[in-house]
């Protein structure tokens, strides 16, 4: 298994806007289905923080890249961002449940 998390900070007003995309990339992820892929979204308590985990199985490639809606979501990405994406993708999993 593989992951991934993505922390970036949009500006003041812009969360509103950034959490409609992310929720667009959700409903095309559930019409066009993903095996193997395991996403999710937060917004901290801070209300311009978001953070992005992904996780997928051995051999599984992410899908979001084909998604029109994320292309979308990305399109305009560094203009809503105060602090730009954070990408981590060399993870040490230490445990996990249900995973």
């Amino acid at each position: 298994m593989s992951a991934v998390i993505v922390r970036y900070r949009v500006k003041p007003g812009r969360s509103e806007e950034n959490a409609e995309l992310v929720r667009a990339v959700y409903a095309e992820l559930a019409q066009t289905g993903a095996p193997g892929f395991r996403y999710a979204t937060f917004l901290l308590e801070d209300g311009v923080t978001f953070v992005h985990v992904a996780f997928m199985d051995d051999g599984v490639e992410p899908p979001l890249p084909g998604l029109a809606s994320f292309q979308r979501f990305t399109g305009d990405l560094p203009a809503r961002c105060d602090d730009p994406p954070q990408v981590s993708r060399s993870l040490e999993r230490i445990g996990s449940f249900g995973f």
